[in-house]
């Protein structure tokens, strides 16, 4: 599937069913974040991927609007060492990872992380070094019903030429 094909296709997904996905398809998803644009090429990234159960059931239960994590089949956490850029960077890599799933035919769902109460005790589970920042949650997994496509505005109303 092509990049634009992607971007139009990812939906948010909550509800996953039981079948594992593959390590090599969930390292060529993380891989797809390792190749974000970073602020001068810092690259303070640092991916955990989770597919213990008894993980992802605390997981979902700290994160408050995460709960579905607990029955996604994996879940990567995003951590980006706390440099200026951060949440830039962490961003940028969130959404190459959800771009690539959706790529790659598995569905996926983003969770907040930073400014989140749960982000240290997140962090503790996971045994992240200080310094380290939780930018983002993202479930990952297969879905008989990933979900309808939601209104977008059209192009011509958000584009701008020149000026607003």
């Amino acid at each position: 599937m092509d990049a634009l094909t992607a971007i139009q296709n990812r939906r948010s997904t909550r509800v996953y069913g039981t079948q594992k996905v593959p390590r090599n398809i969930l390292e060529s998803i993380v891989d797809a974040g390792r190749w974000a644009t970073t602020a001068r090429n810092v690259q303070p990234w640092e991916f955990v991927v989770v597919t213990d159960e008894g993980t992802r059931l605390k997981i979902g239960a700290l994160a408050e609007n995460g709960k579905f994590i607990a029955k996604a089949p994996a879940c990567v956490a995003v951590f980006c060492q706390d440099t200026k850029y951060y949440l830039e960077d962490g961003c940028a890599a969130t959404e190459n990872i959800l771009i690539a799933a959706t790529a790659l035919g598995v569905n996926s769902c983003w969770v907040a992380g930073d400014k989140k109460n749960y982000c240290a005790d997140i962090a503790e589970l996971l045994k992240v070094p200080a310094g380290c920042r939780l930018i983002s949650l993202i479930a990952l997994g297969y879905s008989e019903s990933p979900g309808t496509p939601p209104p977008k505005r059209p192009l011509q109303e958000v584009l701008h030429w020149e000026e607003y």
